[in-house]
């Protein structure tokens, strides 16, 4: 009997995002690059973030802004809908309205936030999958690797800026880990680009997640689809940051 072929399901949903008051109630250092807050608050009882990448709009204190505010864009490392909690991780590089909100803040702060808008459900029935990023797409990877079934394959290729921000993630999946330990944005670049070249893929039908820096995921993402061949339906890439001339 012939089997028949997968059909692997990309779907989108769609929701009316409204603004939501949260509470600061812990703060830590979980590497030296990267702080993890959480978050309670009423607000959170219809939260919700099915997607591994979802991501909603954290609206910050900007006294350059002409109402006050401005927006960043997070992924929610985890929400626990019982206990109406949300917990973000940091990426503590750079400066701006939301690095110096996270540095300072502390227990019993309050801050909105907008969303998400939509979610992304991608179907878990891929023989593998390759997860790309920097320190920015972690939350997302280590969603990801915490909801796909029990053995599928599954490839991450991370780059941090050193060692100490390697990070243990509990997964079913069959899990093999690449990271490269890279501060320069240009030789990030170039590492990436080397270990996705030098990426075999399991047999079968695969997907790919890229978040990175803007200019870095289209290289990514051209890498795969016009010269491994990559099913552009099968490959998602997104612009985390973007480089300051």
């Amino acid at each position: 009997m012939i089997e028949a072929a997968k059909t692997h399901t990309v779907e989108r949903l769609s929701r009316e995002p409204r603004r939501r008051s949260i509470t600061v109630i812990s703060k830590a250092q979980l590497t030296p690059n990267m702080c993890r807050i959480v978050f309670a608050s009423p607000d959170l009882h219809d939260f919700e973030c099915p997607g591994a990448d979802d991501h909603f709009k954290l609206i910050l204190p900007c006294a350059a802004a002409a109402d006050g505010e401005c927006r960043r864009t997070y992924t929610p490392r985890y929400f626990d809908a019982e206990t109406q909690t949300l917990a973000i991780d940091f990426a503590m590089h750079g400066s701006g309205p939301a690095m110096n909100w996270a540095k300072a803040v502390r227990p019993g702060d309050t801050i909105a936030l907008l969303g998400p808008k939509k979610s992304i459900i991608v179907a878990d029935n891929f023989d593998w999958y390759l997860l790309i990023g920097d320190m920015t797409a972690l939350p997302a990877i280590s969603r990801y690797l915490e909801i796909l079934r029990d053995g599928v394959h599954v490839t991450s290729i991370v780059a941090i800026p050193e060692a100490g921000d390697r990070q243990a993630i509990d997964t079913a999946a069959s899990w093999d880990a690449l990271w490269i330990e890279c501060s320069d944005l240009g030789a990030m670049e170039t590492r990436l680009r080397q270990a996705v070249a030098a990426y075999l893929p399991p047999p079968g039908d695969g997907y790919v997640w890229i978040a990175t820096e803007g200019k870095v995921a289209t290289a990514l993402r051209n890498d795969l689809i016009d010269v491994r061949g990559h099913p552009a339906s099968w490959l998602k890439a997104s612009a985390y940051w973007h480089r300051t001339p």
